[in-house]
C-alpha cells in the first residue's frame, strides 16, 4: 500500500518534500506532478525501480525516458550540449519542454534510447518537482503516467491512488492536472528541431 501526500502545488510543504526525497533515495518509486502531467519517477541508479516502472506502463527497450534535472548546469554531466543548445535551453526553462540530446559516457546505458544513444532532459516549471530534485540532490528518472491502452496521462490523483496504490510507494496529490504533452526539441543535429509540438511554445523554432 502506497503512501499518499497532499502537497500544495505552489507552496510545497517542506516536511512532505523531505519525506518524498527519503522514499526515493531508499529505492521507492513515486507518482508526482509536473507542469504537463502526472509522472512516474525513481532515482537514476534505481534498476529495480526502472523495471517496476516498465512493468506498470508495459514499456519496451526503445522507450524514451527523461531525466528531471535540478538546473541547466547539471545537464552537461549527462548530455552533450553545445553553446547554441545551452542558450536555447536556458531561454526556455523552466517550462514544458523535453530536450533530446546525445548522452555522455557518464550516463548509464539503461537510461539511454537503445538505438540512438540519446536522452531526454527536462527542467519543468513546477514547484513540487523542483523542490523534490533539490532535496534529493540528484536528477529524477521519469516518464509520463500513461497506463497501457490509455492515450492520455491520468489527471485525477484520487483515481491514480485507487488504481496504482499497490504498484508504487507514494502518490502525490497536487490537484487535477489536465494532460498536455511537452514540446519535444531535438538538439542532436546541426540545428534545433521541434519533433513534437506540445504545450511549450518556441516562437524562434519551426
Amino acid at each position: 500500500m502506497s503512501q499518499y501526500f497532499e502537497i500544495h502545488s505552489q507552496n510545497p510543504q517542506g516536511r512532505l518534500i523531505k519525506r518524498t526525497a527519503e522514499i526515493l533515495l531508499k529505492g521507492g518509486i513515486i507518482i508526482y506532478p509536473t507542469d504537463s502531467s502526472y509522472a512516474l519517477g525513481c532515482r537514476m541508479d534505481n534498476k529495480e525501480g526502472l523495471e517496476r516502472i516498465r512493468r506498470i506502463r508495459r514499456l519496451g527497450e526503445d522507450h524514451n525516458f527523461t531525466l528531471i534535472c535540478r538546473d541547466i548546469s547539471e545537464i552537461s554531466t549527462f548530455a552533450k550540449i553545445n553553446n547554441e543548445g545551452f542558450r536555447l535551453i536556458k531561454s526556455m526553462t523552466p517550462g514544458p519542454f523535453t530536450f533530446i540530446l546525445e548522452a555522455t559516457k557518464e550516463t548509464p546505458k539503461r537510461l539511454q534510447h537503445s538505438k540512438n544513444r540519446t536522452i531526454g532532459i527536462r527542467l519543468p516549471d513546477d514547484p513540487i518537482t523542483e523542490a523534490i530534485v533539490l532535496e534529493m540532490g540528484e536528477p529524477l528518472f521519469s516518464t509520463t503516467l500513461i497506463l497501457p491502452d490509455d492515450e492520455t496521462a491520468m489527471s485525477d490523483p484520487l483515481e491514480i491512488r485507487d488504481r496504482l496504490q499497490k504498484e508504487v510507494d507514494l502518490v502525490i496529490d497536487a490537484g487535477i492536472i489536465v494532460y498536455e504533452p511537452t514540446t519535444i526539441i531535438n538538439l542532436t543535429g546541426e540545428h534545433a528541431e521541434i519533433t513534437r509540438q506540445g504545450k511549450g511554445i518556441a516562437d524562434n523554432l519551426h
